[in-house]
């Protein structure tokens, strides 16, 4: 007996834009929304397409979660001051992913709470977030041959700002996706682990075969110009890399690290305030102390200590001062 096959609808995301025209476009993905405040609205997602000829096609996204603000920052820039003479093949450019999100300075859609980054591949009759995901999996991903997807820590956290690759169990891919990241040239490169990369942006692209490089670039819920620099400079290196850009990257120093497993993750047991015993990018031993979360119900209780799981580096911390249970308060990596 043959297996069922599941024969999806055609997206309702509709653009007016000619994917195929030689020069530059700027539009919108259009996503048909009724709601109390408009019964005919739409959402109307921000793309430019940038294309000169045949030749591979880039595909750059940021605000995949609505608040990391490196990668729109980067990409609005790009998007008004890259042109097609510049470019040999073709540049889609799309700054805010989840542009609810992003419109509403939330990591997930105010509409339904979807997280973008776990919907893939969505599904054209879904939510407004799986709607998003759909067109993305099905429409943009199939054009691109390279993939830059620039994160940051959003509210919550903080990074050193790093670009990152992940292991594959194509050997060839993963190779072809790390000297990408190496192009990028941030401060820091990662070797990544996820936590839980089922419905990722990340594995939908890899599994299509793209060559697919995503970042963390700091994070707090703001920008800073050093990592706004560091993703401009990056976005053009990886268009240099792909050969859509003309010239070579633009070389500075970078860190390997490598994110061995789940024990580079150290999660709160407590609701408290958090004190920070290292800063970001410090060197640690398997056994220092890096935080500390204090009771705030009142005081004369000791406060629960954090301690390193490894040697290594400090590359992530929780943002806010007060965490919960649950909350991630640092992560650690290794070196190459």
């Amino acid at each position: 007996m043959l297996a069922s096959v599941e024969f999806l609808p055609p997206n309702p995301i509709s653009t007016s834009l000619d994917f195929e025209y030689d020069g530059i476009q700027h539009g919108f993905l259009k996503l048909p929304y009724s709601h109390d405040d408009s019964a005919w609205g739409a959402i109307m997602i921000p793309i430019t397409v940038i294309r000169n000829g045949e030749g591979d096609t880039a595909l750059l996204t940021g605000g995949n979660h609505g608040d990391e603000y490196e990668g729109p920052v980067s990409l609005f820039k790009l998007a008004n001051g890259l042109t097609a003479d510049e470019i040999r093949g073709r540049v889609i450019i799309v700054p805010a992913m989840n542009y609810p999100a992003f419109n509403a300075a939330r990591r997930t859609s105010p509409i339904d709470g979807g997280n973008l980054n776990r919907m893939f591949p969505g599904r054209p009759d879904g939510t407004t977030t799986q709607k998003i995901a759909d067109y993305f999996q099905r429409y943009l991903l199939p054009m691109a041959d390279y993939v830059l997807d620039i994160h940051s820590g959003g509210k919550t956290l903080e990074f050193v700002p790093f670009a990152a690759c992940h292991i594959l169990p194509d050997k060839e891919q993963e190779e072809r996706c790390r000297s990408a990241m190496e192009a990028f040239s941030a401060p820091y490169s990662m070797q990544m682990l996820e936590m839980d990369s089922r419905g990722m942006y990340d594995t939908a692209a890899e599994a299509l075969g793209k060559i697919f490089v995503t970042t963390e670039l700091g994070g707090g819920g703001t920008a800073s110009a050093r990592n706004v620099h560091i993703a401009d400079r990056g976005v053009r290196n990886f268009l240099k890399h792909a050969g859509i850009l003309e010239g070579v990257p633009e070389r500075a120093e970078s860190v390997m690290l490598d994110m061995p497993g789940d024990e580079c993750f150290i999660s709160s047991e407590d609701d408290g305030l958090l004190e920070p015993c290292v800063d970001l990018g410090d060197t640690v031993h398997e056994g220092d102390v890096i935080a500390r979360v204090h009771n705030i119900r009142r005081t004369g209780i000791p406060p629960r200590d954090y301690y390193a799981t490894m040697d290594g580096l400090l590359v992530a911390r929780h943002f806010p001062g007060i965490v919960r249970g649950g909350d991630c308060i640092s992560v650690l990596a290794t070196w190459w």
